[in-house]
């Protein structure tokens, strides 16, 4: 792995700060000690960025992950993918949740950054795509990594998965098992990556030749109990659909509560199907099919790509985990 600034502080026995001022040539550090730490980074082969620069020397050590937290699991992959990255580099890694549906999105967070000062960002969706903000942090100089943007890619660096593509692959991998009522349960519609995983959806329907039925697509919110109500609806259907593919695992959890409660056999009499692979799709049962978004990796890499100063768009790959909440379409 590459040295960072820890590597660096442990390897000649000083601070991190003081490092930091080493690199960014500052007085007040002993020509000595100066000499130690220019050895250490010679060594180990460190070389700062001119973000990793902007980063050890800014004004608070700090960078911020901003995120609506669209279900607990979801957050904690995030979390858990930058706690250690942002360790080792010495900096610490504060976390502004935010409501979506709230007055004054893009004012609550630029207020959040103005206030901090953070050295740096990680964005994730929906602000990713917040034009007030983006505009802030360019007028800043603030480096930032966007999490799955809806528009631009290109304007920053970025981390995210062919979100249509994994949809398409899991509605062909029902139909494969015979399902040709499939409901579907859309994300929130603040986020770009609902109206992709719905295309992906629609995609495989009309490469099968199955007319798309309007009854069989339902809005959710990424939650629990938005996966229950599409649930009731689609299951209330005088025609229910034989499987049905929310797209989180949250939602799908809330359609197989539904299930239960209905005395609904799944996957016998129905397959359940979510999107992303966090704990939860472990936890209930049967345990979940799901396309797995690697969420621990995306935020690592976006990470990494805040710390080294690359401008890069990193397309993931994601993977489809069959379990027993889908089965061959019943007779």
């Amino acid at each position: 792995m590459r040295a960072n600034i820890k590597d660096v502080s442990q390897a000649a026995g000083v601070s991190i700060k003081t490092v930091s001022r080493v690199i960014n040539n500052e007085r007040y550090v002993r020509p000595a000690t100066r000499e130690r730490v220019e050895e250490a980074m010679k060594a180990l082969g460190f070389h700062p960025s001119q973000a990793a620069r902007a980063l050890a020397g800014g004004r608070s050590f700090q960078i911020a992950l901003v995120c609506s937290n669209p279900g607990p699991y979801y957050l904690h992959g995030l979390i858990a993918g930058l706690r250690g990255r942002c360790a080792a580099e010495g900096v610490r890694l504060i976390v502004h949740a935010y409501e979506v549906e709230a007055d004054e999105l893009g004012a609550d967070v630029l207020t959040f950054f103005r206030q901090m000062g953070f050295d740096g960002a990680i964005l994730t969706p929906p602000i990713v795509d917040s034009e007030p903000v983006l505009e802030e942090l360019e007028r800043a100089g603030t480096p930032y990594v966007r999490i799955s943007p809806g528009v631009q890619p290109e304007r920053s660096a970025s981390v995210a998965i062919d979100n249509e593509g994994a949809a398409r692959a899991m509605t062909r991998r029902l139909i494969a098992l015979g399902h040709r009522r499939i409901g579907f349960v859309v994300g929130h519609r603040s986020f770009a990556v609902s109206n992709q995983r719905l295309a992906g959806y629609l995609d495989a329907l009309r490469e099968a030749g199955i007319p798309l039925d309007l009854g069989l697509v339902q809005q959710g919110w990424f939650d629990f109990r938005s996966g229950r109500a599409a649930a009731e609806q689609l299951l209330g259907l005088p025609e229910p659909p034989t499987a049905i593919f929310a797209s989180s695992d949250d939602m799908a959890a809330g359609v197989l509560s539904v299930a239960h409660q209905r005395r609904i056999r799944v996957p016998d009499q129905l397959s359940i199907a979510g999107f992303d692979d966090t704990d939860l799709a472990s936890l209930v049962w049967p345990a979940l099919t799901t396309m797995r978004q690697p969420i621990r990796a995306m935020a690592e890499r976006a990470a990494e790509l805040l710390f080294s100063g690359e401008v890069e768009q990193v397309i993931l790959p994601s993977e489809l985990i069959e379990r027993a909440s889908t089965a061959p379409r019943w007779s």
